[in-house]
């Protein structure tokens, strides 16, 4: 007598997969909502990993498995900040890299650098400054602060490159001296002292920022 297996309709298991997915992520969007708003909150030294975990209404076995801990979770928050709407088709380091490729010229690939850097800078740099403030007494977070800081010189060497190949850069003007200033003018410091501690609008921080690298580069 043959017998009959009964299998699992595949629907239903590519259903249940999407669903443990849609779940996974909700799970670390909270984790990253409520990091950052006990961070916030009472300083990144003061915030436990069970604070966040309770906050996030998860357990912290769920924390240190997704994020690793306090560090773990800021360098998650920087990827997130990078990414920015998840609506958007490209992370800002993928979109910056396009606009090096497509500029028509180098004042136009200026222009979009400074553009993209009033999007990600109100995202990026109060987690950045979060780290620097914290480096001094925590040693993960300096060896974070520091790759962050290493991985934005990679990218403004990169971007100092473009413009020296284009002819953009001006006559006394090195590919060297292009990353360093290209660094500096996009340094969350000098966001936080111009926008949280001056006043600026994000707006007239981008065009201070673009004119700056206009003048110094080009």
């Amino acid at each position: 007598m043959s017998v009959t297996r009964t299998r699992a309709p595949v629907k239903r298991r590519a259903y249940d997969v999407a669903g443990r997915r849609a779940a996974a992520e909700h799970r670390r969007t909270a984790v990253l909502d409520a990091a950052w708003s006990q961070f916030s909150a009472h300083g990144y030294a003061a915030t436990t990993v069970e604070a966040i975990a309770s906050a996030a209404g998860v357990s912290t076995a769920t924390v240190y498995k997704v994020h690793g801990g306090k560090v773990g979770i800021v360098r998650s928050l920087v990827t997130r900040a990078l990414a920015g709407d998840p609506k958007d088709e490209a992370s800002a380091e993928t979109r910056s890299d396009r606009l090096r490729d497509r500029a028509a010229d180098p004042r136009t690939l200026v222009e979009g650098w400074g553009a993209l850097l009033a999007e990600v800078s109100p995202r990026v740099s109060p987690i950045v400054l979060l780290l620097r403030d914290v480096a001094g007494s925590d040693p993960a977070a300096a060896d974070l602060f520091a790759e962050v800081e290493a991985d934005r010189l990679v990218r403004m060497a990169d971007n100092a490159a473009a413009l020296e190949r284009r002819g953009g850069l001006r006559a006394g003007v090195t590919r060297a001296t292009a990353r360093d200033l290209l660094w500096a003018y996009t340094a969350p410091d000098l966001y936080d002292m111009l926008v949280h501690r001056r006043g600026w609008s994000v707006r007239r921080y981008s065009r201070f920022v673009t004119d700056a690298m206009v003048d110094g580069l080009l």
